[in-house]
């Protein structure tokens, strides 16, 4: 129900904003264009343009309603870490950009990936090809940074990969530039209340997995929310917390190093729209 979970998020934080990685799946642009225009929300839908028949369902979908719901569409991303993961270069994914912006030329269209991606380079085609937006992806979790380093760690790779994009664009203003999604993953619930598993890693609670020096926990979830997410903030620089709510239902992920993780508790609030800490800066 989208007018309960903007209800839950406008309470806890006080956004009115939120991002979706397919327009497509599970009917999500359908169903929550009408809600977001009833309960006064933007969204920034996602496009997954990683094979043809995801691509033209997306497509599709954007045509027959976000047409219809452009004060609700802040933006479009096309693709999510597509070139983290070596599906496009640069230049292919640009023409995956302005296919998706011919449907829209009124709003805003661009990709989110992680933050190395732009500061290495890998991007620069599609920052040199007129996009109106970028997401950068940076975690001090996923660089295994203990939570005492893990906003320093944060700030540095947001800070590359803007740098970098402001030098090859010639500009400090010409492409919006966002954080598209930072976070921690915290304690579960209870293994029986929501079927979570719990942790192969350090730690054993029902919880999500640790990371190298990265340990799981609502209190360094709490700590780097109100380090990172509102230092970021108060440095002027919007933000995306990955995720607003937990997803019980998530299968473990295997890494590359063929150990699996648990990923179910990302959320700043649990499944029911509870909170675990405060969410306003």
């Amino acid at each position: 129900d989208y007018e309960k979970d903007f209800d839950a998020i406008s309470a806890a934080s006080g956004s009115k904003l939120v991002r979706g990685y397919s327009a497509d799946d599970c009917n999500c642009a359908q169903q929550i264009l009408p809600a977001a225009k009833n309960k006064g929300f933007q969204v920034i839908l996602g496009v997954w343009p990683d094979v043809d028949e995801s691509f033209n369902k997306d497509k599709a979908a954007l045509q027959n309603y976000a047409t219809q719901y452009t004060d609700q569409v802040y933006a479009v991303t096309v693709g999510s870490e597509t070139l983290y993961r070596g599906n496009f270069t640069g230049d292919q994914l640009l023409m995956k950009i302005k296919e998706v912006k011919a449907i829209l030329p009124s709003v805003k269209v661009g990709t989110a990936d992680s933050w190395n991606k732009y500061a290495d380079g890998t991007a620069d085609a599609v920052i040199r090809g007129g996009v109106d937006i970028l997401l950068v992806n940076a975690f001090g979790f996923w660089q295994g940074q203990e939570i005492g380093n893990a906003t320093a760690t944060y700030f540095d790779d947001i800070q590359q990969a803007f740098g970098h994009v402001q030098s090859v664009s010639g500009s400090t203003s010409s492409i919006e530039l966002w954080n598209g999604e930072t976070g921690w993953p915290t304690d579960g619930k209870g293994l029986f209340s929501d079927r979570a598993v719990n942790s192969l890693l350090t730690d054993s609670f029902s919880g999500g997995s640790s990371y190298g020096a990265a340990i799981a926990g609502t209190d360094n979830a709490k700590t780097y929310f109100s380090k990172s997410v509102c230092g970021m903030l108060a440095w002027g620089v919007n933000v995306f917390y990955f995720e607003a709510f937990d997803e019980p239902w998530k299968p473990k992920s295997v890494g590359d190093n063929g150990q699996a993780s648990d990923e179910t508790h990302w959320g700043a609030m649990n499944a029911d729209r509870s909170t675990k800490f405060g969410l306003k800066c």
